[in-house]
């Protein structure tokens, strides 16, 4: 019997993938499950992270003046770039329930992958700092805040929100609305960074800057626990705090900078030769990342709930519709704590010598 394969062997066309990639029922299935827990998810943040840090800065603003601290003004940033991207929640779950995707045009689509990006970037950027100068307080005992000079708190906050908003700009450029892939008439609001030279460019500044600041996090929780003992420390409950914070803000948001970072340095030729599925697969890591940095909005305010007995008796007393005056931070950081003049030891001496004076005089008369 003999066998012809001079025709099969003859055979020279490519062929395209991507072009006749057939979905399955698990990916319409995924598409409705998507519709249903993202919603779900980004309300329930959505309500807990708007009355949690409602309260946070409803307490901040009750505070006098003089009860002011350095650490509220810290706690005064994060609030405020959390609920920037709490607003912004309710368009990411219409995009993911809507028919149409999103909806609402390109403009929003920009406003809202900006304030994600601003979220991240303050609040790594203000722990950073926050890290530092406890420090700087705890092994070498020169503290970079203090009471005396406020203003280097205020500048150090005006700072990482320029460099923040410095590092959003390439979303104003490269977040497009194009159409999904196998679904008609769906529209999503991706970046649309199609040549690797220009994506790594556009997401170098990213990296290096967010790597540089969890150097600077870590190193500055973590040295002071080498040098000493933690019965040592000056002030160990507010070292455990700021572990606390730390970590639940790296477990929120190192999955997405870690897929972001294996999206950003796939080679070209890997990305070639990826199928669309697995180009939608890295999407979808993506998006389940970014819905788990957005989570961290409003787990702050609870763990300021759990951890700070100042602001859970304010909260108790204003539900039971008591008037209660905020009295010292809102969160136990110790930032420029050491130097405030009615904590300082000078002076408490002082009083209670002039006391004791007063007291004999008194006796003697």
């Amino acid at each position: 019997m003999d066998i012809n394969l001079d025709g099969l062997f003859r055979l020279n066309t490519s062929y395209d993938y991507d072009d006749d990639y057939v979905y399955t029922d698990d990916d319409f299935e995924y598409r409705r499950g998507r519709a249903v827990w993202i919603p779900l998810v980004y309300s329930v943040v959505l309500v807990i992270g708007l009355l949690g840090n409602g309260l946070l800065l409803a307490f901040l603003a009750q505070k006098k003046k003089r009860a002011w601290r350095i650490s509220d003004t810290f706690v005064l940033h994060l609030s405020v770039a959390d609920v920037l991207l709490l607003i912004t929640l309710p368009l990411l779950a219409a995009q993911a329930s809507q028919s149409c995707g999103w909806c609402v045009g390109l403009a929003l689509c920009k406003i809202t992958g900006v304030l994600f990006k601003l979220n991240f970037f303050c609040g790594i950027f203000l722990l950073a700092v926050i890290c530092l100068d406890r420090y700087l307080s705890e092994v070498h005992a020169k503290p970079l805040y203090s009471h005396k000079n406020p203003w280097l708190t205020h500048l150090s906050c005006l700072f990482a929100w320029i460099v923040s908003l410095l590092l959003t700009i390439p979303d104003w450029f490269f977040l497009v609305l194009e159409p999904h892939p196998w679904k008609e008439d769906w529209t999503q609001c991706v970046p649309s960074l199609y040549p690797v030279d220009l994506k790594l460019a556009s997401r170098l500044p990213h990296h290096v800057l967010s790597m540089a600041a969890t150097i600077v996090i870590g190193c500055s929780c973590l040295l002071p626990l080498l040098q000493r003992s933690p019965k040592s420390l000056k002030k160990p409950k507010t070292a455990v705090v700021m572990l606390i914070l730390v970590g639940v803000f790296y477990f929120c948001w190192m999955p997405y900078n870690v897929t972001l970072m294996v999206d950003t340095f796939s080679s070209d030729k890997t990305r070639k030769e990826n199928s669309l599925s697995t180009k939608s697969s890295t999407r979808t890591s993506l998006t389940a990342t970014a819905v788990l940095g957005c989570v961290h909005a409003c787990l702050r305010p609870l763990l300021c709930l759990g951890l700070c007995t100042n602001f859970r008796k304010w909260t108790l007393a204003v539900m039971s519709c008591a008037k209660v005056e905020p009295k010292g931070s809102v969160w136990q950081l110790g930032v420029g704590e050491d130097a405030l003049p009615e904590q300082k030891p000078e002076e408490e001496e002082l009083k209670q010598v002039a006391s004791v004076e007063q007291s004999k005089m008194s006796c003697d008369s």
